[in-house]
Protein backbone atom coordinates (compact mmCIF):
# COMPACT_ATOMS: atom_id res chain seq x y z
CA UNK A 1 0.00 0.00 0.00
CA UNK A 2 2.57 2.51 1.26
CA UNK A 3 4.81 1.58 -2.56
CA UNK A 4 1.70 2.06 -4.52
CA UNK A 5 1.08 5.66 -2.61
CA UNK A 6 4.62 6.66 -2.91
CA UNK A 7 4.56 5.73 -6.85
CA UNK A 8 1.06 7.67 -7.32
CA UNK A 9 2.42 10.76 -5.48
CA UNK A 10 5.64 10.89 -7.74
CA UNK A 11 3.45 10.55 -10.50
CA UNK A 12 1.69 13.80 -9.86
CA UNK A 13 4.41 15.56 -8.84
CA UNK A 14 5.85 14.39 -12.28
CA UNK A 15 3.01 15.65 -13.37
CA UNK A 16 2.53 19.01 -11.72
CA UNK A 17 6.12 19.52 -12.37
CA UNK A 18 6.12 19.23 -15.82
CA UNK A 19 3.32 21.15 -16.78
CA UNK A 20 4.78 24.49 -14.54
CA UNK A 21 7.88 23.81 -17.39
CA UNK A 22 5.42 23.82 -20.33
CA UNK A 23 3.70 26.77 -18.52
CA UNK A 24 7.07 28.64 -17.99
CA UNK A 25 8.34 27.82 -22.00
CA UNK A 26 5.19 29.26 -23.01
CA UNK A 27 5.50 32.65 -20.55
CA UNK A 28 8.69 32.93 -21.77
CA UNK A 29 8.09 32.38 -25.42
CA UNK A 30 5.22 34.74 -24.93
CA UNK A 31 7.56 37.35 -23.56
CA UNK A 32 9.89 36.90 -25.99
CA UNK A 33 7.80 37.57 -28.66
CA UNK A 34 5.63 40.51 -27.22
CA UNK A 35 8.80 42.42 -25.45
CA UNK A 36 12.39 41.47 -26.52
CA UNK A 37 11.86 40.56 -30.53
CA UNK A 38 12.90 43.81 -31.52
CA UNK A 39 14.75 45.28 -28.79
CA UNK A 40 16.59 47.66 -30.72
CA UNK A 41 13.91 49.04 -33.49
CA UNK A 42 12.31 49.22 -30.32
CA UNK A 43 14.41 51.65 -28.22
CA UNK A 44 15.01 53.92 -31.25
CA UNK A 45 11.96 54.34 -32.25
CA UNK A 46 10.66 55.18 -28.63
CA UNK A 47 13.17 57.87 -28.50
CA UNK A 48 11.51 59.46 -32.02
CA UNK A 49 8.18 58.97 -30.46
CA UNK A 50 8.70 60.24 -27.32
CA UNK A 51 10.24 63.39 -28.65
CA UNK A 52 7.39 64.04 -30.95
CA UNK A 53 4.72 63.74 -28.00
CA UNK A 54 6.36 66.35 -25.95
CA UNK A 55 5.09 69.72 -27.78
CA UNK A 56 1.98 67.85 -28.72
CA UNK A 57 1.27 66.66 -25.16
CA UNK A 58 1.77 70.34 -23.96
CA UNK A 59 -0.13 71.64 -27.50
CA UNK A 60 -3.41 69.73 -25.99
CA UNK A 61 -3.34 70.95 -22.85
CA UNK A 62 -3.46 74.11 -23.61
CA UNK A 63 -6.36 73.94 -26.33
CA UNK A 64 -8.14 71.96 -22.78
CA UNK A 65 -7.43 75.12 -20.41
CA UNK A 66 -5.23 72.73 -18.19
CA UNK A 67 -1.43 73.25 -17.17
CA UNK A 68 0.87 71.24 -19.37
CA UNK A 69 1.92 68.64 -16.84
CA UNK A 70 -1.60 67.03 -17.25
CA UNK A 71 -1.13 66.14 -20.87
CA UNK A 72 2.99 65.00 -20.05
CA UNK A 73 1.71 62.90 -17.33
CA UNK A 74 -1.12 61.80 -19.17
CA UNK A 75 0.83 60.45 -22.24
CA UNK A 76 3.33 59.08 -20.08
CA UNK A 77 0.73 57.33 -18.03
CA UNK A 78 -1.34 56.06 -21.09
CA UNK A 79 1.74 55.11 -22.74
CA UNK A 80 2.93 52.71 -20.40
CA UNK A 81 -0.31 51.14 -19.62
CA UNK A 82 -1.27 50.47 -22.80
CA UNK A 83 1.96 48.51 -23.43
CA UNK A 84 0.88 46.08 -20.89
CA UNK A 85 -3.25 46.07 -21.11
CA UNK A 86 -3.94 47.19 -24.72
CA UNK A 87 -3.77 44.30 -27.67
CA UNK A 88 -2.31 46.35 -30.28
CA UNK A 89 1.42 45.88 -30.22
CA UNK A 90 3.31 48.98 -31.74
CA UNK A 91 0.46 51.66 -31.13
CA UNK A 92 0.92 54.57 -29.38
CA UNK A 93 -1.85 56.10 -27.37
CA UNK A 94 -1.20 59.23 -25.06
CA UNK A 95 -2.94 62.77 -24.67
CA UNK A 96 -4.60 63.39 -28.14
CA UNK A 97 -6.24 66.81 -29.51
CA UNK A 98 -9.30 65.17 -29.97
CA UNK A 99 -9.87 64.39 -26.99
CA UNK A 100 -9.10 67.55 -25.67
CA UNK A 101 -11.59 69.56 -27.81
CA UNK A 102 -14.11 67.73 -25.35
CA UNK A 103 -12.69 69.01 -22.33
CA UNK A 104 -12.58 72.48 -22.73
CA UNK A 105 -16.33 73.28 -21.34
CA UNK A 106 -15.86 70.98 -18.01
CA UNK A 107 -12.60 72.89 -17.26
CA UNK A 108 -14.03 75.86 -18.48
CA UNK A 109 -16.87 75.86 -15.74
CA UNK A 110 -16.40 72.78 -13.26
CA UNK A 111 -12.55 72.79 -13.08
CA UNK A 112 -9.41 70.28 -13.06
CA UNK A 113 -10.69 68.31 -10.38
CA UNK A 114 -13.92 67.76 -11.87
CA UNK A 115 -11.22 67.15 -15.27
CA UNK A 116 -10.06 64.23 -13.33
CA UNK A 117 -13.19 62.75 -12.10
CA UNK A 118 -14.26 62.58 -15.71
CA UNK A 119 -11.39 60.78 -16.92
CA UNK A 120 -12.04 57.64 -14.49
CA UNK A 121 -14.92 57.60 -15.40
CA UNK A 122 -13.81 57.66 -18.92
CA UNK A 123 -12.53 54.41 -18.49
CA UNK A 124 -14.85 52.71 -16.80
CA UNK A 125 -17.08 53.54 -19.82
CA UNK A 126 -14.73 52.13 -22.01
CA UNK A 127 -13.85 48.88 -20.00
CA UNK A 128 -18.11 48.49 -19.79
CA UNK A 129 -17.86 48.71 -23.66
CA UNK A 130 -15.02 46.14 -24.19
CA UNK A 131 -16.51 43.89 -21.76
CA UNK A 132 -20.05 44.20 -23.83
CA UNK A 133 -17.91 43.20 -27.13
CA UNK A 134 -18.61 46.85 -28.53
CA UNK A 135 -15.39 46.51 -30.34
CA UNK A 136 -17.32 44.28 -32.93
CA UNK A 137 -18.86 47.14 -34.56
CA UNK A 138 -15.61 47.88 -36.40
CA UNK A 139 -16.84 45.18 -39.03
CA UNK A 140 -19.18 47.75 -39.99
CA UNK A 141 -16.91 50.24 -41.19
CA UNK A 142 -16.35 49.60 -44.27
CA UNK A 143 -13.07 50.22 -46.29
CA UNK A 144 -13.64 54.23 -47.36
CA UNK A 145 -14.85 55.05 -44.41
CA UNK A 146 -11.44 53.84 -42.95
CA UNK A 147 -9.33 55.87 -45.75
CA UNK A 148 -11.70 58.87 -45.32
CA UNK A 149 -10.75 58.86 -41.62
CA UNK A 150 -6.89 58.15 -42.44
CA UNK A 151 -6.88 60.97 -45.05
CA UNK A 152 -8.64 63.43 -42.83
CA UNK A 153 -5.85 63.00 -39.97
CA UNK A 154 -3.42 63.34 -42.30
CA UNK A 155 -4.62 66.93 -43.32
CA UNK A 156 -5.46 67.77 -39.59
CA UNK A 157 -2.08 66.90 -38.92
CA UNK A 158 -0.33 68.86 -41.58
CA UNK A 159 -2.85 71.87 -40.55
CA UNK A 160 -1.57 71.77 -37.16
CA UNK A 161 1.87 72.13 -38.49
CA UNK A 162 0.88 75.72 -40.04
CA UNK A 163 0.65 77.89 -37.24
CA UNK A 164 4.83 76.88 -36.83
CA UNK A 165 5.49 77.98 -40.17
CA UNK A 166 3.17 81.20 -40.52
CA UNK A 167 2.79 84.39 -38.47
CA UNK A 168 5.05 85.46 -35.66
CA UNK A 169 7.10 81.96 -36.02
CA UNK A 170 7.37 81.97 -39.64
CA UNK A 171 10.49 83.02 -40.87
CA UNK A 172 13.25 82.19 -43.74
CA UNK A 173 15.29 80.20 -40.48
CA UNK A 174 12.52 78.24 -40.04
CA UNK A 175 11.59 77.18 -43.26
CA UNK A 176 14.90 76.49 -44.13
CA UNK A 177 15.61 74.09 -40.48
CA UNK A 178 11.77 72.24 -42.03
CA UNK A 179 13.44 71.81 -45.06
CA UNK A 180 17.06 70.67 -43.90
CA UNK A 181 14.54 68.27 -41.44
CA UNK A 182 12.77 66.94 -44.19
CA UNK A 183 15.88 66.48 -46.52
CA UNK A 184 17.81 64.30 -43.70
CA UNK A 185 14.08 62.47 -43.22
CA UNK A 186 13.63 61.75 -46.81
CA UNK A 187 16.87 61.07 -48.01
CA UNK A 188 19.25 59.74 -44.78
CA UNK A 189 17.56 56.06 -45.71
CA UNK A 190 19.74 56.07 -48.88
CA UNK A 191 22.95 56.40 -46.26
CA UNK A 192 21.61 53.66 -43.85
CA UNK A 193 18.52 52.41 -42.22
CA UNK A 194 19.91 51.11 -38.87
CA UNK A 195 19.12 54.60 -37.25
CA UNK A 196 15.48 56.04 -38.07
CA UNK A 197 15.83 59.04 -40.19
CA UNK A 198 13.24 61.09 -38.11
CA UNK A 199 15.70 60.61 -34.83
CA UNK A 200 18.61 61.44 -36.81
CA UNK A 201 16.17 64.94 -38.28
CA UNK A 202 15.72 65.80 -34.48
CA UNK A 203 19.57 65.38 -33.46
CA UNK A 204 20.86 66.91 -36.64
CA UNK A 205 18.54 70.07 -37.14
CA UNK A 206 19.00 70.94 -32.90
CA UNK A 207 22.42 70.85 -33.27
CA UNK A 208 22.46 73.57 -36.27
CA UNK A 209 20.23 75.80 -34.22
CA UNK A 210 22.59 75.81 -31.46
CA UNK A 211 25.98 76.36 -33.59
CA UNK A 212 24.64 79.07 -35.67
CA UNK A 213 22.67 80.32 -32.22
CA UNK A 214 19.95 80.58 -34.68
CA UNK A 215 16.90 82.89 -32.91
CA UNK A 216 13.80 79.97 -33.35
CA UNK A 217 10.43 78.79 -31.34
CA UNK A 218 12.01 75.50 -29.45
CA UNK A 219 9.97 73.18 -26.90
CA UNK A 220 10.42 75.53 -23.71
CA UNK A 221 8.84 78.09 -25.71
CA UNK A 222 5.63 75.91 -25.83
CA UNK A 223 5.37 75.52 -21.52
CA UNK A 224 6.85 74.84 -18.79
CA UNK A 225 7.93 71.38 -18.57
CA UNK A 226 7.13 69.65 -14.97
CA UNK A 227 9.81 69.30 -12.96
CA UNK A 228 8.85 66.52 -10.51
CA UNK A 229 7.16 63.21 -10.81
CA UNK A 230 4.03 62.65 -10.77
CA UNK A 231 1.95 61.08 -7.74
CA UNK A 232 -1.26 60.10 -6.77
CA UNK A 233 -4.35 62.31 -6.97
CA UNK A 234 -7.32 61.14 -5.94
CA UNK A 235 -10.15 63.98 -7.80
CA UNK A 236 -11.41 66.64 -4.88
CA UNK A 237 -15.43 66.23 -5.79
CA UNK A 238 -18.34 65.30 -3.88
CA UNK A 239 -19.34 61.49 -4.70
CA UNK A 240 -23.01 62.67 -5.38
CA UNK A 241 -25.50 62.25 -8.38
CA UNK A 242 -25.18 65.98 -8.80
CA UNK A 243 -21.32 65.44 -9.40
CA UNK A 244 -22.16 62.62 -11.76
CA UNK A 245 -24.32 64.18 -13.92
CA UNK A 246 -22.25 67.04 -14.48
CA UNK A 247 -18.81 64.82 -15.70
CA UNK A 248 -20.94 61.81 -17.36
CA UNK A 249 -21.55 63.25 -20.60
CA UNK A 250 -18.11 64.96 -20.99
CA UNK A 251 -16.92 61.18 -20.01
CA UNK A 252 -19.75 59.65 -22.65
CA UNK A 253 -18.13 61.47 -25.69
CA UNK A 254 -14.97 60.75 -24.24
CA UNK A 255 -15.21 57.70 -24.11
CA UNK A 256 -16.80 57.23 -27.66
CA UNK A 257 -14.67 59.37 -29.47
CA UNK A 258 -11.47 57.74 -27.81
CA UNK A 259 -12.57 54.48 -28.95
CA UNK A 260 -13.27 55.04 -32.26
CA UNK A 261 -9.94 56.66 -33.11
CA UNK A 262 -8.24 54.27 -30.76
CA UNK A 263 -10.28 50.83 -33.01
CA UNK A 264 -9.33 52.76 -36.19
CA UNK A 265 -5.91 53.39 -35.52
CA UNK A 266 -5.70 49.98 -34.76
CA UNK A 267 -7.17 48.81 -37.51
CA UNK A 268 -4.63 51.04 -39.65
CA UNK A 269 -1.58 49.51 -37.13
CA UNK A 270 -2.95 46.28 -38.20
CA UNK A 271 -2.76 46.65 -41.73
CA UNK A 272 0.94 48.11 -41.62
CA UNK A 273 2.12 45.32 -39.72
CA UNK A 274 0.12 42.49 -41.54
CA UNK A 275 -1.19 41.55 -38.19
CA UNK A 276 -4.64 40.99 -36.45
CA UNK A 277 -5.20 42.82 -33.10
CA UNK A 278 -8.63 42.08 -30.74
CA UNK A 279 -10.22 45.10 -30.61
CA UNK A 280 -12.55 44.19 -27.49
CA UNK A 281 -9.14 43.73 -25.55
CA UNK A 282 -8.17 47.07 -26.85
CA UNK A 283 -11.46 48.88 -25.52
CA UNK A 284 -11.04 47.13 -21.81
CA UNK A 285 -6.74 48.34 -22.00
CA UNK A 286 -7.79 52.03 -23.08
CA UNK A 287 -10.04 52.12 -20.16
CA UNK A 288 -7.58 50.68 -17.55
CA UNK A 289 -4.88 53.08 -19.03
CA UNK A 290 -7.01 56.30 -19.01
CA UNK A 291 -8.72 55.32 -14.90
CA UNK A 292 -4.29 55.29 -14.79
CA UNK A 293 -3.98 58.60 -15.86
CA UNK A 294 -6.88 59.91 -13.84
CA UNK A 295 -5.30 58.99 -10.92
CA UNK A 296 -1.96 60.83 -11.08
CA UNK A 297 -3.42 64.08 -12.59
CA UNK A 298 -3.74 63.32 -16.33
CA UNK A 299 -6.40 63.80 -18.43
CA UNK A 300 -8.05 61.25 -20.52
CA UNK A 301 -6.38 59.98 -23.67
CA UNK A 302 -6.74 57.67 -26.72
CA UNK A 303 -4.71 55.96 -29.75
CA UNK A 304 -2.20 58.47 -31.72
CA UNK A 305 -2.08 57.56 -35.61
CA UNK A 306 0.74 59.86 -35.92
CA UNK A 307 2.84 58.69 -33.02
CA UNK A 308 1.44 54.95 -34.21
CA UNK A 309 2.86 55.59 -37.76
CA UNK A 310 5.84 57.32 -36.37
CA UNK A 311 6.55 54.68 -34.14
CA UNK A 312 5.77 51.95 -36.86
CA UNK A 313 8.26 53.46 -39.46
CA UNK A 314 11.08 53.74 -37.61
CA UNK A 315 11.67 50.30 -36.63
CA UNK A 316 8.87 49.73 -33.20
CA UNK A 317 6.88 46.49 -33.11
CA UNK A 318 6.60 45.34 -29.94
CA UNK A 319 5.18 46.36 -26.84
CA UNK A 320 8.63 47.48 -25.32
CA UNK A 321 7.94 50.31 -27.93
CA UNK A 322 5.15 52.25 -26.31
CA UNK A 323 6.62 50.99 -22.62
CA UNK A 324 9.74 53.12 -23.55
CA UNK A 325 8.19 55.90 -25.41
CA UNK A 326 6.59 56.57 -22.20
CA UNK A 327 9.17 56.48 -19.88
CA UNK A 328 11.38 58.08 -22.05
CA UNK A 329 8.95 60.92 -22.22
CA UNK A 330 8.52 61.57 -18.15
CA UNK A 331 12.41 61.11 -18.02
CA UNK A 332 13.27 63.99 -20.59
CA UNK A 333 10.28 66.06 -19.18
CA UNK A 334 11.57 65.69 -15.97
CA UNK A 335 15.52 65.30 -15.61
CA UNK A 336 16.77 66.34 -19.43
CA UNK A 337 14.29 69.24 -19.70
CA UNK A 338 17.23 71.87 -20.35
CA UNK A 339 18.43 69.83 -23.14
CA UNK A 340 14.98 68.79 -24.74
CA UNK A 341 13.76 72.33 -24.54
CA UNK A 342 16.48 73.73 -26.45
CA UNK A 343 14.82 71.19 -29.62
CA UNK A 344 13.76 73.58 -32.31
CA UNK A 345 9.99 73.17 -32.94
CA UNK A 346 11.23 73.01 -37.16
CA UNK A 347 12.89 69.69 -36.16
CA UNK A 348 9.39 68.52 -35.05
CA UNK A 349 7.58 70.25 -37.47
CA UNK A 350 9.35 68.49 -40.26
CA UNK A 351 8.68 64.87 -38.57
CA UNK A 352 4.91 65.69 -38.55
CA UNK A 353 4.79 66.72 -42.05
CA UNK A 354 6.52 63.39 -43.11
CA UNK A 355 3.72 61.41 -40.71
CA UNK A 356 1.35 63.72 -42.72
CA UNK A 357 2.71 62.72 -46.24
CA UNK A 358 3.54 58.60 -45.03
CA UNK A 359 -0.14 59.15 -43.67
CA UNK A 360 -2.64 59.89 -46.57
CA UNK A 361 -3.75 57.77 -48.80
CA UNK A 362 -2.64 58.95 -52.47
CA UNK A 363 -3.36 55.61 -54.09
CA UNK A 364 -6.77 56.86 -53.35
CA UNK A 365 -7.33 60.08 -55.05
CA UNK A 366 -6.12 58.15 -57.86
CA UNK A 367 -8.68 55.69 -57.61
CA UNK A 368 -11.29 58.30 -57.44
CA UNK A 369 -12.46 57.62 -60.93
CA UNK A 370 -11.36 53.75 -61.02
CA UNK A 371 -13.74 53.01 -57.44
CA UNK A 372 -17.61 52.94 -57.29
CA UNK A 373 -19.37 56.47 -57.38
CA UNK A 374 -20.79 55.82 -53.94
CA UNK A 375 -17.30 54.47 -52.14
CA UNK A 376 -15.99 58.20 -53.72
CA UNK A 377 -19.05 60.04 -51.97
CA UNK A 378 -18.46 58.21 -48.88
CA UNK A 379 -14.79 58.56 -48.49
CA UNK A 380 -14.99 62.07 -49.23
CA UNK A 381 -17.52 62.96 -47.09
CA UNK A 382 -15.88 61.17 -43.95
CA UNK A 383 -12.84 63.37 -44.99
CA UNK A 384 -14.93 66.68 -45.49
CA UNK A 385 -16.83 66.23 -42.16
CA UNK A 386 -13.93 65.21 -40.03
CA UNK A 387 -11.73 68.11 -41.16
CA UNK A 388 -14.58 70.99 -41.14
CA UNK A 389 -15.85 69.87 -37.51
CA UNK A 390 -12.23 68.34 -36.08
CA UNK A 391 -14.37 65.61 -34.30
CA UNK A 392 -13.61 62.09 -35.62
CA UNK A 393 -16.69 60.67 -34.16
CA UNK A 394 -19.18 62.74 -36.51
CA UNK A 395 -17.31 62.55 -39.69
CA UNK A 396 -16.76 57.99 -39.37
CA UNK A 397 -20.53 58.36 -38.08
CA UNK A 398 -21.65 60.55 -41.41
CA UNK A 399 -19.51 58.00 -43.31
CA UNK A 400 -21.19 54.92 -41.79
CA UNK A 401 -24.18 56.23 -42.36
CA UNK A 402 -23.76 56.88 -45.68
CA UNK A 403 -22.56 53.06 -46.51
CA UNK A 404 -25.50 51.91 -45.03
CA UNK A 405 -27.58 53.36 -47.37
CA UNK A 406 -25.81 52.96 -50.35
CA UNK A 407 -25.47 49.33 -49.32
CA UNK A 408 -29.26 48.81 -48.83
CA UNK A 409 -30.05 50.66 -52.26
CA UNK A 410 -27.51 48.69 -53.82
CA UNK A 411 -29.29 45.15 -52.17
CA UNK A 412 -33.06 46.66 -52.28
CA UNK A 413 -32.48 46.63 -56.67
CA UNK A 414 -31.49 42.69 -56.52
CA UNK A 415 -35.01 41.61 -56.74
CA UNK A 416 -36.88 40.04 -59.31
CA UNK A 417 -40.41 39.08 -59.52
CA UNK A 418 -41.34 36.86 -62.67
CA UNK A 419 -44.27 35.76 -63.80
CA UNK A 420 -45.89 32.70 -65.60
CA UNK A 421 -49.30 32.51 -66.33
CA UNK A 422 -50.87 28.72 -67.18
CA UNK A 423 -52.55 27.57 -70.15
CA UNK A 424 -56.01 28.36 -69.66
CA UNK A 425 -55.22 32.11 -68.48
CA UNK A 426 -56.85 31.16 -65.14
CA UNK A 427 -53.67 31.03 -63.23
CA UNK A 428 -50.66 32.51 -62.56
CA UNK A 429 -47.43 31.78 -60.82
CA UNK A 430 -45.05 34.85 -59.48
CA UNK A 431 -41.94 34.08 -58.53
CA UNK A 432 -39.12 35.92 -56.13
CA UNK A 433 -36.05 36.14 -56.14
CA UNK A 434 -34.17 38.70 -53.63
CA UNK A 435 -34.34 40.30 -50.35
CA UNK A 436 -37.46 42.63 -49.40
CA UNK A 437 -36.87 44.86 -46.75
CA UNK A 438 -37.62 48.38 -46.11
CA UNK A 439 -35.56 49.71 -49.51
CA UNK A 440 -37.03 46.82 -51.87
CA UNK A 441 -40.92 46.65 -50.65
CA UNK A 442 -42.28 49.10 -52.67
CA UNK A 443 -40.64 47.62 -55.99
CA UNK A 444 -42.14 44.42 -54.43
CA UNK A 445 -45.24 45.65 -54.38
CA UNK A 446 -44.98 47.15 -57.94
CA UNK A 447 -43.83 43.92 -59.71
CA UNK A 448 -47.69 42.64 -59.26
CA UNK A 449 -50.13 43.06 -61.90
CA UNK A 450 -53.96 43.31 -59.42
CA UNK A 451 -55.73 43.87 -61.80
CA UNK A 452 -55.64 41.04 -64.19
CA UNK A 453 -58.47 38.83 -64.53
CA UNK A 454 -57.44 35.97 -63.20
CA UNK A 455 -58.71 33.45 -60.72
CA UNK A 456 -55.94 32.20 -58.72
CA UNK A 457 -52.30 33.58 -57.99
CA UNK A 458 -49.59 31.69 -56.44
CA UNK A 459 -46.52 33.19 -55.09
CA UNK A 460 -43.54 30.97 -54.51
CA UNK A 461 -40.56 32.68 -51.67
CA UNK A 462 -38.79 29.56 -52.07
CA UNK A 463 -35.61 32.48 -53.44
CA UNK A 464 -36.64 35.06 -51.24
CA UNK A 465 -36.02 36.37 -48.11
CA UNK A 466 -38.32 38.73 -45.71
CA UNK A 467 -36.29 40.72 -43.46
CA UNK A 468 -38.58 43.16 -41.93
CA UNK A 469 -41.51 44.72 -40.69
CA UNK A 470 -41.71 46.56 -43.69
CA UNK A 471 -41.38 43.63 -45.65
CA UNK A 472 -43.96 41.91 -44.13
CA UNK A 473 -46.30 44.96 -44.18
CA UNK A 474 -45.76 45.01 -47.84
CA UNK A 475 -46.70 40.96 -48.45
CA UNK A 476 -49.88 41.91 -46.77
CA UNK A 477 -50.51 44.38 -49.46
CA UNK A 478 -50.12 41.91 -52.07
CA UNK A 479 -52.08 39.30 -50.77
CA UNK A 480 -55.01 41.54 -49.58
CA UNK A 481 -54.92 43.56 -52.66
CA UNK A 482 -55.36 39.97 -54.87
CA UNK A 483 -58.36 39.71 -52.59
CA UNK A 484 -59.87 42.63 -52.63
CA UNK A 485 -60.11 41.87 -56.82
CA UNK A 486 -61.60 38.18 -55.82
CA UNK A 487 -58.18 36.49 -56.62
CA UNK A 488 -57.55 33.42 -54.66
CA UNK A 489 -53.38 33.80 -53.54
CA UNK A 490 -51.35 31.03 -52.06
CA UNK A 491 -48.14 31.83 -50.63
CA UNK A 492 -44.94 29.01 -51.30
CA UNK A 493 -41.68 28.18 -50.05
CA UNK A 494 -41.23 30.73 -46.80
CA UNK A 495 -37.76 30.26 -45.37
CA UNK A 496 -38.32 29.36 -41.29
CA UNK A 497 -36.85 33.10 -40.62
CA UNK A 498 -39.45 34.51 -43.09
CA UNK A 499 -42.31 32.25 -42.23
CA UNK A 500 -41.61 33.02 -38.48
CA UNK A 501 -41.89 37.22 -39.01
CA UNK A 502 -44.77 36.35 -40.82
CA UNK A 503 -46.81 34.43 -38.73
CA UNK A 504 -46.32 37.08 -35.77
CA UNK A 505 -46.19 40.15 -37.68
CA UNK A 506 -48.62 39.77 -40.93
CA UNK A 507 -52.10 40.36 -40.48
CA UNK A 508 -53.46 39.36 -44.49
CA UNK A 509 -54.90 36.28 -43.07
CA UNK A 510 -57.11 38.31 -39.43
CA UNK A 511 -60.52 39.21 -40.51
CA UNK A 512 -60.10 42.76 -39.96
CA UNK A 513 -56.70 42.96 -41.91
CA UNK A 514 -57.52 45.53 -44.41
CA UNK A 515 -58.52 47.76 -41.66
CA UNK A 516 -54.97 46.78 -39.83
CA UNK A 517 -53.25 47.53 -42.97
CA UNK A 518 -54.57 50.86 -43.37
CA UNK A 519 -53.81 51.88 -39.52
CA UNK A 520 -57.53 51.76 -38.61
Amino acid sequence: MRANFKCNTCGVLLVHIGFLKLNGCFMLKTIKQHWLSNIKGDVLAAIVVALALIPEAIAFSIIAGVDPKVGLYASFAICVLISFTGARPGMISAATGAMALLMVVLVKEHGLQYLLAATLLTGVIQIVFGFLKLGNLMRFVSRSVVTGFVNALAILIFLAQLPELSGEYGSVTVYGLTALGLGIIYLFPYVTKAVPSPLVCIVVVTLVALYFGLDVRTVSDMGELPDSLPIFLWPEVPLNFETLMIIFPTSMALAVVGILESLMTATIVDDLTDTKSNKNKECVGQGIANIGSGLIGGMAGCAMIGQSIINVKSGGRTRLSALLAGVLLLVMVVFLDAWVGMIPMAALVAVMIMVSIGTFSWSSVKDLKKNPISSSIVMAATVIVVVATHNLAWGVLVGVILSAIFFANKVGQILYVGSELSSNEKHRTYKVVGQVFFSSAEQFVDSFDFKEAIESVQIDLSRAHFWDITAISSLDKVVIKFRREGTDVELLGLNEASATLVDKFAVHNQPDAIERLMGH
